[in-house]
């Protein structure tokens, strides 16, 4: 029992922890919003391309790290994670680099999609000052990644809700009292992360707590580039066909929760079976599922008695409060912590493109369902990816994956 409860607490922390990331964006919405359809408009174009194009990219290839970082910390291998989060952070670096020169052609490339010129303009604008932004990004998602593996939360609460209050003041001086309008909150988005980043980085470098998993950067650090992206192309593929079939930024507050759940057993499955311990990943998975049901039960009743007046936050136009949904994620993250990323793309591409969007598309565009369509197309794939994933799940054989776990630790350690 005191497991269970040492579980629930830990889901409880990832939650909090990682609430301060996702609030990041959902504040700068919040502030530029209210400035009128304008700035709300170009706002939520450009930060719905710069997690399309550059932010659920870097978060999906980071997640290989659950994998690899969790077994190996199971395994005891502690020097191995600290080398790993290194490997990640020049590899997600590199690959900012494309990205940020993508972004820099945003507005021209929205024009020619045949969207309003103005509109085009100013998103353009916002993603290019949001470009110091992205690379940030690239490290602080490693970062994040090494202290969850080894469980220490409280660095990453705190770094968060550094970074959040960072944002609120300077968001709200350069929004409304400097008058840089939606450009002021590309800017806070960025001091934000980087605090967040700076934060994390001296903790590591000097906490007690990583002596263990702290390395030298070595030329280690290069030779695993290989196998981290054999790990984060699947990963990244698995998270972005599952972001980019609703990414909206009412979702993020409340996608926090979820991730938190995903990322406590991800966490707690890829630790137990480096470890080689079937039995407590087992136990992590049925404790997750108990409580993933409980949390969606609640979250989905509290947005639904609140759903005429949750879009004032982001606007006082009533046109646009009146048409936001609702609806509640669930995220299974059991196949981060096997290093089913694979398996799990598979999954999420029959779930929304092969299923949901076609049905969302239909319903949305060839009836009178419109918006509501487009939803109910999202839920079809939403329900069918926790049906597919909770088979799987169920159906695992723990103990075949954990020695499969350890016996791929040991063999590197071995050519190493």
């Amino acid at each position: 029992m005191a497991r269970v409860n040492e579980g629930d607490e830990e889901v409880r922390m990832y939650s909090r922890a990682d609430d301060g990331c996702n609030s990041v964006t959902v504040i700068s919405v919040m502030m530029v919003g209210h400035l009128g359809e304008l700035s709300l408009s170009s706002t939520s174009i450009a930060i719905s391309i710069s997690i399309v194009t550059g932010f659920s990219l870097l978060s999906g290839m980071s997640s290989a790290l659950e994998t690899l970082c969790g077994q190996a910390y199971g395994a005891k291998q502690y020097k191995k994670v600290g080398t790993l989060t290194y490997t990640a952070i020049f590899s997600l670096l590199i690959v900012c680099i494309p990205l940020a020169s993508l972004w820099t052609y945003t507005g021209s490339l929205l024009i020619l999609m045949g969207q309003n010129s103005l509109i085009s303009h100013e998103a353009g604008t916002y993603i290019t000052y949001l470009i110091p932004a992205l690379f940030a990004y690239a490290i602080l998602q490693p970062l994040v990644r090494y202290f969850q593996m080894q469980s220490m939360l409280l660095p990453m609460l705190a770094s968060s809700a550094l970074a959040l209050c960072v944002h609120i003041i300077l968001c709200w001086a350069l929004v409304y009292k400097a008058g840089f309008g939606n450009i002021g909150a590309a800017v806070s988005t960025g001091v934000a992360l980087w605090s967040n980043v700076v934060f994390l980085v001296l903790y590591m470098k000097y906490s007690p707590s990583c002596a263990k998993t702290r390395s030298p950067i070595s030329v280690e650090v290069f030779r695993g580039m290989k196998q981290f992206f054999s790990f984060a192309i699947p990963s990244a593929v698995m998270i972005c066909v599952e972001w980019w079939s609703f990414d909206l930024n009412t979702i993020d507050t409340l996608y926090a929760i979820t991730y938190g759940f995903a990322a406590a057993v991800s966490t707690r499955v890829s630790n137990e079976l480096g470890a080689g311990n079937a039995r407590g990943a087992r136990v992590a998975v049925n404790a997750i599922m108990i409580l993933a049901v409980v949390e969606t039960t609640i979250v989905s009743m509290i947005v639904f008695f609140n759903r005429h007046i949750f879009g004032y936050i982001f606007t006082n136009e009533k046109e646009v409060v009146d048409y936001k949904g609702c609806m509640v994620v669930n995220e299974i993250g059991v196949a981060r912590g096997v290093g089913w990323q694979n398996l799990g793309a598979y999954v999420n591409l029959a779930a929304f493109y092969l299923v949901g969007i076609p049905v969302g598309a239909y319903l949305g565009f060839c009836t009178t369902l419109r918006g509501e369509g487009l939803w109910i197309g999202i839920l079809v794939g939403v329900v069918i990816q926790v049906i597919l994933l909770s088979v799987v799940t169920f159906c695992t054989d723990y103990e075949k994956q954990a020695t499969k776990a350890r016996e791929r630790l040991f063999e590197e350690e071995f050519y190493e």
